[in-house]
């Protein structure tokens, strides 16, 4: 019997479509599933087109859940680095690396996203080359990373993480560099909180708290950080009036982290304000709405009523007022 000889196209590629008395062994693939066809030009091309597909899928679903514009993009290691404050660095020679945690690049931010989908074709021919000699079984050499806490940012071989994801690979062999930083991040920062982390790491500039206390401070929007670090410079400078001695940053950070910050938390959890909202924000709102409305910086049974009852009854009201007690109720 003779065999078909139609064609198909599929993904711009020839696929034959073979007589079924063919079919003893037939080959299946599951959906997302490195293609095998024994050829590896062949799968290789489709490797790519695949990448190119899904990344076009996956912004699609990206907008449907309504994620943020930036929830993609792959994270620049300069302005990363810049937001967090560099400490040093150290080598750390050749290690194993878990390829979803590599989301950032050293220099090539427009040619694949953060999960290095291919976002433009420019990269086709190398990805197909180096695609094809790994199903080849040629090996590939580690590629170079940067470390960032969590992340890793890629300062060579950004096609070999992208075949390597193309073909569901969890792990690739990697030379590491482990940056330390001022502050710290996690493998959820975008690009749109690097401002935030930069104001963060300018307040611990200015107020020095120990690693459990840092823990503790956390703000919705990046405003909060440079508001809060006056009001703890203007504390240490009523304490060191008060005790007529000199104090460091680092004893007035944990001064008043010890002595203002704690306490007026228990106070407002105490009296039922602000149990919902970051506690970070309801400290900054409180003491703020506190010296608008009474002018002063002391707490007390009495204050902390005259607040409560301004709260829930103002006496008068413009729109930052409205907006701290919103932030408190």
């Amino acid at each position: 019997m003779r065999s078909s000889t139609r064609w198909a196209t599929l993904e711009g590629l020839p696929t034959a479509t073979f007589n079924p008395l063919w079919r003893a062994a037939p080959r299946v693939y599951l959906r997302g599933m490195a293609r095998d066809t024994g050829s590896p030009q062949t799968d290789a091309q489709f490797d790519f087109s695949r990448s190119r597909r899904q990344r076009v899928v996956g912004r699609l679903a990206d907008r449907l859940r309504g994620q943020p514009a930036d929830f993609d993009v792959i994270l620049p290691f300069e302005e990363v680095l810049q937001a967090l404050g560099r400490r040093g660095e150290r080598s750390l020679g050749l290690q194993t690396i878990e390829i979803d945690s590599i989301v950032g690049t050293v220099d090539r931010g427009r040619e694949f996203d953060r999960s290095f989908r291919p976002t433009t074709s420019r990269v086709r021919s190398r990805f197909e080359r180096i695609s094809e000699a790994q199903r080849r079984g040629e090996e590939m050499p580690p590629i170079d990373l940067y470390r960032i806490g969590e992340l890793h940012f890629v300062r060579d071989g950004h096609h070999r993480v992208a075949v390597a994801r193309s073909q569901k690979l969890k792990v690739i062999d990697a030379y590491v560099t482990d940056v330390l930083t001022r502050v710290g991040t996690d493998r959820k920062i975008r690009l749109s909180d690097l401002p935030l982390k930069s104001h963060e790491r300018l307040f611990y500039e200015r107020v020095p708290l120990a690693p459990e206390a840092r823990e503790r401070i956390h703000f919705k929007n990046s405003k909060g950080y440079a508001f809060l670090a006056e009001g703890v410079e203007a504390w240490g400078f009523r304490a060191m009036q008060a005790r007529q001695e000199f104090m460091t940053r680092e004893e007035v950070a944990q001064g008043w982290f010890d002595e203002e910050y704690e306490p007026v938390l228990d106070m407002l959890a105490e009296a039922g304000i602000a149990t919902r909202a970051v506690e970070t924000d309801a400290y900054v709102a409180a003491v703020t709405l506190r010296y608008m409305l009474l002018n002063t910086h002391e707490w007390d049974e009495g204050i902390l009523e005259r607040v409560r009852q301004e709260i829930e009854n103002p006496s008068w009201e413009d729109t930052q007022i409205r907006d701290l007690r919103r932030e408190l109720k």
